[in-house]
């Protein structure tokens, strides 16, 4: 779920994008292809913060195919999910086919009110509560250290991601609580998208799940490895996560995807192992950044956010090479990496920076970033 809030996909004119104002989201390699049509293949794509090396698949039992999902399916993902994130009970538990079901279901289980939206981030959440008729406000964001650097302003529903995509910016539990209760007494919710908390579960606030106000979203996909799955948990009050199943009907989540979900979450064992190898995979790649003259500003276990006047250029001399990665709306001084999985990945991207001379006259040879109401995936 978790990007820029202004709408993180860019629509670029001249070259870097899809000619005619195509645009790019994460994962769109179709768009890549018709983009750079002369690149290698197969292509790295860097333009998820999607982990490269996914849970194993454990066995499916055979009627999970044939057969609609059960209740007891369902309370099991529900029981390992609230395990898993440390939540208090799995009657605060709602799942979906994907956390953006959630995200534009949850505008439409309030009356029209005020949102506030702490930006840069994912642009779905403003885009779906002012779709619901919702008057919807950005605002500017804490600084990437996680102070509390703005007044938010008083609002029916306040919404934020932690850790956030792209930047990182990361706002520690209880300030999290503080701002839960100062909503909850006006009647409101704060809405914590915690995407990417999966590889920092101190910063987590789903263990005071069920508290007045408080809404919690985790996205099973990123870290686990396997967004095609499409599932998202919603943490709430028990009457708004009861509401939210509701909303979300029967058989939500595919009977495979239960089974799958539902090992997953009760592998602790794998769960710790892989925090310790994206932590690795991580401080390689920011190596490897800054080795090759670029900054990085922020970022998560699963990706990093560089900031330089010359992004334009790299952004294109990547994707010539057959790499693509995430460029930004309003900022275009931003990429942002995911982790290469295979070591010829690696290789590659270490090949495709070494070439400066591509990319080091900045955005000359790449369109202009034009404005667009849309959103990234």
């Amino acid at each position: 779920m978790a990007e820029d809030g202004t709408a993180t996909k860019p629509r670029v004119t001249g070259g870097g994008v899809a000619d005619g104002g195509g645009l790019l989201h994460g994962g769109d390699l179709d768009g890549a292809r018709a983009a750079f049509p002369e690149a290698p293949e197969p292509w790295v794509d860097l333009s998820t913060g999607i982990n490269p090396w996914p849970y194993p698949l454990p066995p499916v039992p055979p009627q999970a195919w044939t057969r609609l999902p059960g209740r007891a399916e369902e309370a099991a993902l529900r029981t390992a999910a609230a395990a898993c994130y440390g939540a208090p009970s799995a009657e605060l538990v709602a799942a979906a086919s994907g956390s953006q079901a959630l995200i534009q279901l949850l505008p439409r289980l309030r009356p029209p009110g005020r949102v506030a939206v702490v930006e840069p981030t994912y642009a779905e959440h403003a885009r779906c509560w002012r779709l619901a008729g919702h008057e919807v406000r950005g605002v500017d964001g804490a600084d990437r250290a996680g102070a509390p650097a703005v007044d938010i302003p008083a609002s029916d529903v306040l919404v934020l991601v932690n850790p956030n995509n792209p930047d990182g910016r990361l706002l520690p539990p209880e300030r999290l609580l503080h701002l839960a209760q100062a909503q909850a007494a006006r009647g409101g919710w704060l809405v914590v998208d915690e995407a990417f908390a999966d590889m920092e579960p101190e910063q987590s606030v789903v263990r005071f799940a069920g508290r007045p106000g408080l809404v919690v979203l985790r996205s099973f996909g990123k870290f686990f490895g396997l967004a095609g799955l499409r599932l998202g948990i919603a943490l709430a009050p028990a009457g708004l996560a009861a509401a939210l199943r509701d909303a979300v009907g029967p058989w939500a989540v595919s009977g495979p995807g239960l089974s799958i979900a539902t090992a997953a979450l009760g592998d602790g064992d794998w769960i710790a192992g892989t925090r310790g190898r994206l932590d690795e995979a991580m401080a390689r790649l920011r190596r490897l950044l800054s080795g090759a003259g670029l900054t990085v500003v922020g970022g998560t276990a699963l990706f990093c956010l560089v900031e330089d006047r010359r992004a334009p250029g790299l952004y294109r001399a990547l994707g010539e090479a057959g790499i693509l990665v995430r460029r930004f709306e309003g900022r275009p001084d931003w990429l942002r990496f995911g982790l290469p999985g295979p070591e010829e990945a690696w290789q590659r991207l270490s090949v495709a920076l070494d070439s400066r001379g591509a990319w080091e006259q900045g955005g000359d040879k790449v369109g202009t970033v034009q404005p667009s109401k849309k959103s990234a995936s």
